[in-house]
C-alpha cells in the first residue's frame, strides 16, 4: 500500500493529478467514440450516396467500365452474382476485391467494414441475381484499429504530468514563504523575542499569516518582558522582609541573653503576616491571570455596596446608591474591589469615608471618596503598580503588600470597565466603571454576608460609624 504524503505540496500535485486524470479519461473515452462515429457515419453516409447513384446508373445500363469517381469515395466496383468485377474505378482496379459477401436476398443495403476499408454493399435491382454496387474507402489511420485510444491515451498522460509539474510548481512557489517563516520561528526563543519576519507583499493569506505572527510574537515579548519585570520586583519585595526575619533571628541566637526572644518572636510575627499577605495577593493576581473568566451574576450595585460596608472606629462611613444599578460580573472578585477600595479609604481618611453608586451612558459608576491627604497628581496611576506604596501608605500600614489596587483594576478590567483616581476637592477619589445593564429580565437576589453584625440599611442612604 503506497504511504499518503505527508507534504501539503506533494499531497496537492496527487490530488490536481488524480483530478486531472479522471477528468481527461472521461473526455478520452468520449472524444473516441465521438471521433470514430463522426468518421465512420460519414464514409458510410457518402458512401452509399454514391452506391446508389451508380445503382441507378447501372439499372439503365450506363455503367462505364471505367467508373470515374471524385471525393474520398474512391473505391467503387460493379460486381455480378458470381463475384466478377463488371466495372471498376481507377483505385478499386489496383486494390483487391472489396468484399466477397454476398447479400442475402431479403436485403438489398449492408454496411461492411473489410480489413482496413469502409465498404456499403447496394443490389443494383431487388431481383436476388442482381450484381451488387461496392463503394467504400480505405479507414483512415487514425481510427483504424486501437491507434485513436493509444493517440488519446498518450495525449492524456502528457496533459497529466503537465498538470502536476504545474501544480507542483505552483503550491512550491506559494509555499516558499512558508519555509522563511519556519526558519525565522526556529531562531525564536524565549530569551530572545525581539525577533520578527519578514511581512512578504500584497494582502493574501500568506501575509495575514505573517503579520498575525508578528503581533502575536509582539504580545508574547510584552508578557514575558511583564512576568520577567513581575518577577524581579516579587523577588526583591520578598527578599527584604525574609533578610530582616533572618536577621532578628541570628540575633535572637547570638546574643540570647541582650535580646528580649517575646520581641522577636512578636517581630517575626509581624514578618510572617507581611509576607503572607504578599504570598496571597500574588495567589490571587496568578488565578485572575491564569483562570478563565467567570460564569456572569447579575448583581445590584447598590445592594452590594451596602452589604459589603464595613464598620470603622471612629470613622463614618456614608453610603449613597441609587436603585437598579445593574451589571454582570463575578459577585466575588467585584467584592474583592470594594474591600481594597474601602480598607484603603479607611486607612488614609480622616474622619469619614463616602461611596456613591450612580449610573450614567450605560456604565455604572462607584466612588469611594475619603477625607485624607490625597494623591499627588504624578502618583495617581503609580499606586496601581504591583508593590507601589507611597510614603503615607507605609506609614499608616506598615504589613502591606501594596498589591491591593493593582489587582482591583486587573478585576476591573477582566470586566470591561476601568478604575483610575479622579479629582476630588479633598482627599482621594477612586472611581470604578463598568458597563451597566439598562433593561434587566429579572432581579438579583440580595447576596448574605457571613457577618450580620450590620443593622437594616436604608435603600437610599447609609451612615455607619
Amino acid at each position: 500500500m503506497i504511504p499518503y504524503p505527508r507534504s501539503i505540496r506533494a499531497r496537492s500535485t496527487l490530488v490536481a493529478s488524480a483530478f486531472a486524470l479522471v477528468a481527461l479519461t472521461v473526455v478520452g473515452v468520449t472524444s473516441a467514440v465521438a471521433i470514430r462515429y463522426s468518421v465512420q457515419d460519414g464514409a458510410y453516409a457518402r458512401a452509399e450516396q454514391i452506391a446508389g447513384e451508380w445503382s441507378a446508373m447501372a439499372r439503365a445500363g450506363r455503367v462505364p467500365r471505367m467508373i470515374p469517381v471524385s471525393g474520398d469515395i474512391d473505391l467503387v466496383e460493379l460486381v455480378d452474382t458470381q463475384g466478377r468485377v463488371l466495372a471498376a474505378s481507377p483505385a478499386a482496379r489496383d486494390h483487391p476485391q472489396l468484399s466477397s459477401m454476398r447479400l442475402p436476398g431479403d436485403d438489398r443495403v449492408q454496411r461492411l467494414t473489410e480489413g482496413c476499408v469502409t465498404v456499403v454493399a447496394m443490389r443494383v435491382a431487388p431481383n436476388p441475381d442482381a450484381p451488387v454496387m461496392l463503394a467504400g474507402r480505405v479507414t483512415p489511420a487514425l481510427v483504424h484499429g486501437h491507434r485513436l485510444e493509444y493517440v488519446l491515451t498518450g495525449v492524456a498522460l502528457v496533459l497529466v504530468a503537465i498538470v502536476a509539474w504545474s501544480s507542483w510548481a505552483a503550491v512550491g512557489r506559494t509555499l516558499r514563504p512558508v519555509a522563511g517563516i519556519r526558519a525565522r520561528m526556529a531562531e525564536i526563543t524565549v530569551s530572545d523575542l525581539s525577533l520578527r519576519m519578514e511581512v512578504p507583499p500584497g494582502k493574501d493569506e500568506i501575509a495575514m499569516l505573517v503579520r498575525t505572527a508578528n503581533d502575536t510574537l509582539a504580545r508574547l515579548d510584552d508578557a514575558v518582558a511583564q512576568q520577567r519585570s513581575f518577577a524581579s520586583t516579587t523577588s526583591h519585595e520578598l527578599r527584604n522582609p525574609i533578610a530582616g526575619l533572618r536577621m532578628q533571628l541570628e540575633e535572637a541566637i547570638i546574643h540570647r541573653d541582650e535580646v528580649d526572644p517575646h520581641e522577636t518572636i512578636h517581630s517575626a510575627l509581624a514578618v510572617a503576616d507581611r509576607l503572607e499577605a504578599i504570598v496571597g495577593d500574588l495567589l490571587v493576581l496568578a488565578r485572575l491571570r491564569a483562570d478563565g473568566p467567570a460564569i456572569p451574576e447579575l448583581i445590584d450595585l447598590g445592594a452590594l455596596v451596602r452589604q459589603e460596608v464595613p464598620r470603622a472606629e471612629g470613622l463614618s462611613v456614608r453610603v449613597h446608591a441609587n436603585q437598579d444599578v445593574l451589571v454582570k460580573g463575578s459577585r466575588i472578585q467585584l467584592i474583592r474591589v470594594l474591600g481594597n477600595l474601602l480598607s484603603n479609604a479607611l486607612r488614609h481618611a480622616d474622619s469619614a469615608v463616602d461611596v456613591f453608586v450612580t449610573a450614567s451612558d450605560g456604565q455604572a459608576e462607584v466612588a469611594v471618596a475619603d477625607d485624607g491627604a490625597g494623591i499627588a497628581r504624578a502618583d495617581r496611576e503609580r499606586v496601581f503598580e504591583r508593590f507601589t506604596r507611597l510614603d503615607d501608605g507605609r506609614r499608616r500600614d506598615a504589613g502591606g503588600s501594596g498589591l491591593g489596587l493593582a489587582i482591583s483594576r486587573d478585576i476591573a478590567r477582566s470586566h470591561g470597565g476601568t478604575l483610575f483616581v479622579a479629582d476630588s476637592t479633598r482627599g482621594a477619589r477612586f472611581v470604578l466603571r463598568l458597563p451597566r445593564l439598562d433593561s434587566p429580565v429579572v432581579r438579583p437576589a440580595p447576596a448574605q454576608r457571613a457577618d450580620r453584625r450590620q443593622p437594616a440599611l436604608s435603600p437610599a442612604k447609609t451612615v455607619l460609624g
